[in-house]
């Protein structure tokens, strides 16, 4: 169907033979290994933003075990989500907590090359990363080519809206994009967002990465596969 590149956010958990048959398969085909989830004990728990010595350990060897993962798939971005916001301590300090814990494992993920990109979510209010701007400035204080903003815009719809000017303001530090329409974080055309728009936006802003569909189907089996691409090609405007 012509797609160039796949995502998958549990490849951590894979064995490391599926691991590198997928690697192998991507290779033959051509295709680029996207974004994967950095395995640091689940999002909410063993939250970075707490500060606790234990917790950031749990990140810092997530980060050396994604760059074994990274070499066996060829993978350039690991998304990485911060965990719960901690009721206990200053907002302030828990951002400082987490710009400390990101440079440490930027160090760790140098050698690779390989980058992390925070994903601000809407899944709950617990979450400690919410909002692009807070995101942006995380990303600038870590002050690293290995540490950006992957920009997902169904998130972003629920939590900020405001989708391309919100992106405009933090461009310099996206290098990943996410897709799924709200409400329902189905595919394009399947909720309020101008996904033609959107498209068009980044295509003129000269966009070249990768574009993750992390959405569901709005319809079951084939049909409902068929008409997701349907209304992707429906969505660009340059058809």
């Amino acid at each position: 169907m012509g797609f160039r590149s796949i995502e998958d956010n549990g490849m951590m958990s894979r064995t490391v033979d599926q691991q590198k048959a997928i690697g192998d398969l991507l290779a033959k085909l051509g295709m680029t290994m996207g974004v994967f989830v950095l395995n640091k004990g689940g999002n909410g728990a063993n939250s970075i933003a707490a500060g606790k010595p234990e917790f950031v350990d749990i990140f810092l060897k997530g980060c050396r075990d994604a760059i074994e993962v990274a070499k066996r798939v060829n993978a350039r971005w690991t998304t990485v989500v911060p965990g719960d916001f901690q009721r206990n301590l200053p907002m302030g300090l828990q951002t400082a907590n987490v710009i400390e814990a990101l440079r440490r494992g930027a160090d760790i993920l140098a050698p690779q090359n390989l980058v992390m990109v925070l994903e601000p979510l809407s899944d709950t209010p617990d979450l400690f990363l919410r909002y692009s701007d807070q995101t942006y400035l995380i990303c600038k204080a870590v002050n690293s080519p290995l540490c950006k903003l992957l920009f997902d815009m169904y998130h972003m719809q629920r939590n900020e809206g405001n989708i391309l000017n919100n992106m405009d303001k933090c461009w310099d530090e996206i290098v990943y994009l996410q897709i799924g329409d709200n409400p329902g974080r189905k595919e394009p055309t399947t909720g309020e967002m101008n996904y033609q728009n959107i498209f068009k936006h980044i295509y003129n802003k000269g966009f070249k990465g990768i574009l993750g569909m992390e959405h569901g189907n709005a319809k079951e089996g084939k049909e409902g596969e068929l008409a997701l691409i349907k209304a992707y090609r429906d969505s660009d405007a340059f058809l």
